[in-house]
């Protein structure tokens, strides 16, 4: 009899694209379950944050679910988390969004909002919405299995800025390079 499929939990704190997530993870061979017990995640093999929605109201749900704290102990424990969009940017220490937010604190560096010029001087629309190219280091294995160039679309006013360089797994150029997609060990 296989074995069965690694159970990983798409974290819901009350927005964000979960079923997709969920359809996406099915056809990868995974067992997503969609959940907002803290429990659930602390046993799953890997999280998922699927992300939608604002940085501070996104953080007081966790925190009152209970979610944050058991996010942080997977991460700390091992296991491997997908943060998509805003799922990535609250891993950060702070977000500027909507005034002065305090995020998980698993990664150094804060969540900023699109200038309205870019480094170019040039006027630069925000959000920013469309296909645009990103470019993978290849360093993590999870960028180790992309092309080094690829095109994701984005919809989003705010960009994470890690404090250290190496956080850096993907750049996009949107009137200036922004970090569009970040790695460190799982």
């Amino acid at each position: 009899m296989p074995s069965p499929a690694p159970r990983i939990a798409v974290i819901d704190y009350g927005a964000g694209n979960l079923r997709s997530v969920a359809k996406a993870l099915v056809r990868s061979g995974l067992a997503p379950r969609i959940t907002s017990d803290p429990a659930v995640v602390r046993d799953a093999r890997g999280v998922v944050l699927p992300g939608a929605g604002a940085f501070a109201k996104a953080i007081e749900q966790l925190d009152a679910k209970g979610l944050s704290d058991a996010i942080r102990e997977s991460i700390a424990a091992g296991r491997p988390y997908l943060g998509l969009c805003l799922g990535l940017q609250l891993l950060f220490e702070e977000s500027d969004e909507h005034g002065h937010s305090r995020g998980l604190c698993v990664l150094p560096g804060r969540v900023q909002r699109f200038g309205a010029r870019g480094e170019d001087g040039q006027p630069r629309c925000v959000p920013h919405i469309g296909w645009n190219e990103v470019r993978f280091d290849g360093k993590h294995p999870l960028c180790a299995a992309l092309p080094t160039r690829d095109y994701f679309y984005f919809v989003h006013s705010y960009h994470v800025v890690p404090t250290r360089d190496s956080l850096c797994a993907g750049r996009c150029d949107y009137g200036g390079w922004f970090t569009a997609a970040a790695a460190q060990e799982n």
